[in-house]
């Protein structure tokens, strides 16, 4: 048996002195009673003590359980040593009163949890061990899942951790675990137990040291720097221990504690919660949006068992495509009849769990539906036919509306609009008499009323052309043109020609981001 540090701890106090003086004067600084209570409180938050309460209500009568679990023995320090040194392990199993106080809580205080802990890892453990073996990374880690989530999938902290290995929202992602409204794979035991065993293994590369990547994995590989310089460059946990964050000083004990009393709990008259876990299960992969309930009714497999062994569907949705894969855990035995009726469980009342009507809606087939219809008693409702060489800008202009308005009332997409198309245009009751006429009008009539500048050739030409079209349309008429080169915007467009803006060649072609010009495009400006 390998040689061990057997350090009686003192206990936490309620004086905080700094690092130096907690460091010289330990034994005298602690109170018994108050760490005591501290301990309990970390262990039922390291325990998720509700959760596990929770799922207690579909434990088995009590009469069921091995009657010797009420004697609760109690063993010397020495046989406490001895066991933690015949468990294989390459990570430090030291011995010392804190490790026994956490053993206590496991083995006397919270009993009913550890029953139920040693229920789920028969399901969890295997599947942990052979990640694990993957990566190279020490098998007895599996334990570290007992005081994060207390093999809970759905556990969340305070702080915001979630899963059987309690990731940060930005750590789970950096390890390629995929988050969004419908999926949480922090709450996947299979794929965040590869990015727990990929981080466990990158912190071990750190520090060369088990216990200081368990503790890195706790507060952070930042807090587990600060206490080794604080320590004076010491890379030992139990010689950085007080110059760590409180709760992380808790966080290796809690370790050990767990590992011992996960091997050694027929010892200590525990028994396994008697439980109906599925512990072969088979992953498949899907490709088409899928309900666990519809897999549930055709395959009659309860619903429940599904969520449990695919917790991390937050909405029982599978939201799979053709492009992106998912997983779908199910048990062994269901396997074959899942992949002879894949057709049937996906169109399985997918009108009831996805609406495929609502699925193809979308803002344009709804706008060609709709009709905007202003109060008749506030608003007169005028109506334009678009002639050739109309856009929105100008129309809007003619008749002193926004063209927000306009594209709004006639439903008009990104400006797109067509010679003989009706327009309607409201104006505030009793100001439209005025614009009633517009419809008539030749182009540079329009101009005129709406007090823009008409080259004299225009306004002269303008009584024989045809209302029905516009003289701007040529490039010998209303217009000229100019040639976009390399590194043109609008604005130096406009410069180049006297009493033009950016806004008006926007108008007059139709552009409704001025930033899409291109190199050789032609422009066409208003003859000033």
């Amino acid at each position: 048996m390998r040689m061990r540090r057997y350090l009686l701890l003192p206990v936490l106090g309620v004086c905080m002195l700094n690092v130096t003086v907690m460091a010289q004067n330990r034994d005298s600084m602690f109170n018994e009673e108050v760490y005591e209570l501290r301990l309990e409180q970390n262990i039922d938050s390291l325990l998720n003590v509700y959760y596990i309460n929770q799922s207690l209500e579909n434990m088995v009568d009590d009469a069921a359980f091995n009657t010797s679990d009420s004697v609760v023995p109690d063993f010397p320090d020495s046989v406490y040593i001895e066991r933690l040194g015949n468990i294989p392990s390459v990570i430090d199993l030291s011995y010392n009163r804190l490790v026994k106080n956490y053993i206590n809580v496991y083995t006397k205080k919270r009993r009913d949890q550890v029953r139920y802990m040693l229920a789920m890892s028969d399901f969890y453990f295997p599947m942990f061990e052979e990640i694990f073996d993957l990566y190279e990374v020490p098998y007895e880690l599996k334990y570290l899942a007992i005081i994060e989530s207390a093999l809970n999938p759905r556990a969340v902290s305070r702080a915001g951790a979630v899963g059987t290995w309690q990731f940060m929202y930005g750590t789970a992602r950096m390890y390629g675990l995929r988050i969004n409204s419908l999926v949480d794979e922090r709450r996947d035991p299979l794929k965040s137990t590869h990015a727990a065993a990929k981080f466990l293994k990158n912190l071990y590369s750190i520090y060369g040291d088990w216990t200081l990547a368990l503790a890195a994995y706790n507060c952070g590989p930042g807090n587990v720097n600060k206490a080794i310089r604080r320590s004076g460059g010491k890379r030992d946990f139990w010689e950085i221990y007080y110059y760590l964050p409180r709760e992380t000083r808790g966080y290796v004990p809690a370790f050990i504690a767990a590992a011992y009393s996960m091997t050694y709990y027929h010892e200590h008259n525990l028994s396994k919660e008697v439980r109906e876990i599925e512990l072969h299960t088979d992953t498949i992969a899907i490709n088409e949006k899928l309900h666990l309930m519809q897999v549930s009714e055709v395959l009659n497999i309860p619903v429940k068992q599904l969520r449990d062994l695919n917790p991390q569907y937050r909405y029982d949705i599978v939201p799979a495509t053709r492009k992106e894969t998912y997983s779908l855990a199910i048990p062994v035995k269901n396997v074959s009849a899942f992949i002879d009726l894949q057709d049937s469980i996906m169109a399985y009342k997918d009108s009831v769990y996805f609406n495929k009507e609502k699925m193809i809606t979308s803002p344009s087939s709804v706008n060609s539906r709709y009709q905007v219809d202003l109060p008749a008693d506030k608003y007169d409702k005028l109506y334009y036919t678009v002639k050739s060489g109309d856009n929105v800008g100008f129309i809007a202009d003619w008749y002193d509306v926004r063209t927000s308005d306009l594209r709004y009332w006639n439903n008009i997409r990104r400006n797109l609009i067509r010679s003989g198309q009706r327009l309607t245009i409201y104006k505030p009751k009793g100001k439209s008499a005025r614009y009633k006429e517009l419809d008539n009008m030749t182009f540079a009539q329009k101009q005129q009323f709406a007090g823009r500048a008409v080259p004299q050739s225009q306004a002269s030409s303008s009584s024989t052309t045809d209302s029905g079209s516009t003289s701007g349309s040529d490039e010998d008429g209303d217009f000229v043109y100019y040639t976009v080169r390399s590194g043109d915007t609008l604005w130096d467009i406009a410069q180049k020609y006297p009493g033009v803006s950016d806004t008006d060649i926007s108008r007059w072609n139709d552009l409704s981001n001025s930033n899409r010009i291109k190199p050789g495009q032609k422009i066409r400006i208003l003859k000033q």
